[in-house]
């Protein structure tokens, strides 16, 4: 059979039709938004100490010096999770001894929190740390945001492993995957053709040249070529036809790394926006913003550059300078935040290509399953992205060097990617197999004798 792009030639590209189905797909993401970076202010842990309960029988001076103190920043700030012991200070406070100047403090025998935390309203008035988990030990063992983020994100997982089987049974039908917008979003004709449903295909098409106001012609796919498909048993793909040769195995392990560490570096950014010096909402609106930049310019270059290069080229950009906050001073806050921000618009150009890059390399029969396969691996990503956050409390630039280091690190892991720019989309695997980037060229009887090494890698840049 032709080509399918062949066939639907007299479309156009930039129709009616075609805008409609994107700006559908388009605003279908708008309310990810929302959902994901809820748990930014949902489950923020705002500045705490022990609580001292206010039956305890002491003394104005004893309240408040109930707290030990600790160095964070170069400052002295209340412990969060230890108080002195309150049994002792009750007595010391009953006999009239003054802290500090009658009771040496560091002497003083310290206990955790037994009766919960007092919270900052500075910031938020209420989080789900201070109204649910302001009872439980682990808030200072772990702290809490990463324990809530952990199962909001396994949730978020579960949400792409039913798309994955949406995907894998009935195709890219947005409707089993929930939204109101899907029943005005046709079927993928092309997805269509692959599962032998040339009538619903055809029937699409039809509609797509009459809002495009386009004559259609009358036969679109030719009755013997149909026929000629009809009769051939149609392929079976499996989850792991992603590795059944070596090259595509190859691909989709890369595949899987570069969305896992780039979802990384995404979402660790964004968790670690209010951490940042100054307004926590103003720097979480920044974080947004900088967004908008980083799709229109990811969109800009996906037109014109080869992809692996403008992929590899801004993950250098975000990891690079994630690297040089290291060497910022202390007291440069406003630098160290235009560094964050710039770190953020590389990887989020980096993240919106993914998933032009991973559809363009995978043939029609395995496409949305790779997606699906590699996006499940982003939402591992995001699962440990807190961890990363926490690193800032034994060092503030610690979670920058990590997160630098990985995205230079999968960015030239980029560079090995064959490139699809300009090329054909495969069809089949075997067409996949013949991606340039990976190329094995098999043994022969005439090469034995030319050739120390009868196996050879060819890797093309």
């Amino acid at each position: 059979m032709r080509d399918y792009d062949e066939v639907t030639t007299f479309l156009g590209e930039w129709g009616p039709f075609q805008r409609l189905i994107f700006f559908l797909l388009s605003a279908s993401i708008i309310p990810n938004g929302f959902n994901g970076m809820s748990v930014v202010f949902l489950a923020a842990t705002p500045e705490h100490r022990c609580r001292v309960p206010d039956a305890a029988n002491l003394s104005r001076a004893w309240r408040n010096h109930s707290i030990p103190l600790r160095l964070q920043d170069g400052r002295e700030v209340p412990h969060s999770c230890r108080r002195y012991r309150l049994a002792a200070i009750a007595n010391f406070s009953a006999l009239g001894l003054e802290p500090g100047r009658d009771v040496d403090l560091e002497q003083l025998e310290q206990e955790s929190c037994l009766d919960g935390w007092e919270f900052s309203q500075d910031i938020y008035q209420s989080t789900i740390v201070t109204e649910v988990w302001q009872e439980e030990r682990p808030l200072c063992n772990h702290g809490c945001a990463d324990w809530l983020q952990l199962p909001a994100d396994f949730l978020h997982q579960l949400g792409d492993v039913y798309c994955v089987i949406c995907h894998r049974w009935h195709g890219p039908d947005l409707q089993l995957c929930g939204g109101l917008h899907s029943r005005f979003i046709p079927e993928s004709p092309r997805w269509l053709i692959s599962q032998r449903r040339f009538r619903e295909a055809e029937n699409i098409i039809q509609k797509a040249a009459k809002m495009n106001n386009i004559a259609a012609p009358v036969v679109i796919f030719d009755p013997m070529e149909l026929q000629e498909l009809k009769l051939q048993s149609q392929q079976k793909v499996f989850i792991l036809d992603l590795f059944r040769t070596r090259n595509i195995a190859t691909i989709t392990i890369m595949s899987l790394l570069l969305w896992m560490l780039t979802s990384v570096g995404y979402f660790a950014l964004s968790l670690n926006a209010p951490n940042l010096h100054g307004d926590a909402y103003l720097n979480c609106f920044l974080s947004a913003l900088i967004e908008v930049p980083a799709y229109i310019t990811a969109w800009l270059l996906l037109r014109t550059l080869p992809r692996r290069y403008i992929i590899a080229g801004v993950l250098f950009l975000g990891g690079g300078v994630l690297l040089l906050i290291q060497m910022v001073p202390a007291d440069y806050n406003f630098l160290s935040i235009g560094l964050v921000m710039l770190g953020k618009f590389g990887i989020t150009s980096a993240f919106s290509m993914l998933y032009v890059f991973t559809a363009e390399l995978y043939p029609t029969l395995v496409r949305n399953m790779a997606v699906g396969v590699t996006s499940m691996a982003s939402r591992v990503g995001s699962i440990i992205a807190p961890y990363f956050v926490y690193l800032g409390a034994y060092n503030r630039v610690l979670p920058y060097i990590v997160m630098g280091s990985l995205t230079v690190f999968i960015g030239i892991i980029t560079l090995f990617f064959p490139e699809s720019f300009g090329m054909t989309l495969p069809e089949t695997l075997e067409q996949m197999q013949k991606v340039k980037g990976f190329r094995f060229r098999k043994r022969t009887r005439d090469s034995v004798e030319k050739e120390e090494n009868p196996k050879v890698l060819i890797t093309s840049f």
